[in-house]
């Protein structure tokens, strides 16, 4: 008659993974709700829509040791103060249209997506537009018409989307707004665009 330790054990070993799976379960269910609290618009580090009212820049922060968002004076986008319900509802519609055009396809958003083409989460500070008392127009044109235009160094060309006026201006208010996320510097080594006192 063999003997199995208790550690070997077929009930043992279905005790545990029963326990394991359960305060997985709940450890889930935890983060799940603490991510939720951290990642929503309004909070700490995901600021309200109507930031895209604001200056948005970044500084290096030499205790984080990289780049972190600031926001700034009063620097309506398209020239316009939005209210915050009116901001949400244009920064949807930009969400709106880069998952309908399929942007993460070649584009990356917060770390997700491809990598083909540029990473959009700090597009609004981009350098490539230039100036910043331009940027906001340069953007729609480029979105509504990007086939004959190079945006970045690496030569590829952005296809024609068929982009309305509506759905670009949309999205660059989307792209403003996602700029002014504290990403814990990400993308790395991202330069801002140099903004006029």
């Amino acid at each position: 008659m063999s003997h199995t330790e208790w550690w070997a054990s077929e009930s043992f070993w279905r005790k545990t993974a029963i326990w394991v799976t359960a305060g997985s379960f709940v450890a889930l269910i935890f983060l799940t709700f603490d991510t939720m609290s951290q990642i929503t618009a309004g909070t700490k580090r995901v600021p309200t829509y109507s930031v895209i009212n604001k200056r948005i820049d970044y500084v290096f922060d030499k205790q984080r040791n990289f780049q972190v968002p600031v926001i700034g004076v009063e620097e309506p986008l398209f020239g316009k103060r939005l209210t915050e319900e009116e901001a949400e509802a244009l920064v949807s519609h930009g969400k709106l249209t880069t998952q309908a055009k399929n942007c993460m396809n070649c584009h990356t958003l917060l770390g997700n997506g491809a990598y083909y083409a540029p990473d959009l989460t700090k597009s609004w500070l981009d350098p490539m537009w230039g100036s910043p008392a331009v940027r906001e127009q340069l953007m729609v044109e480029f979105l509504m018409n990007p086939q004959d235009k190079l945006h970045n160094i690496t030569g590829r060309k952005m296809p024609n989307l068929g982009i309305t006026e509506e759905e670009a201006r949309a999205t660059v208010a989307f792209l403003k707004w996602m700029s002014s996320i504290d990403t814990n510097g990400f993308p790395n080594n991202f330069k801002p665009i140099k903004q006029e006192n």
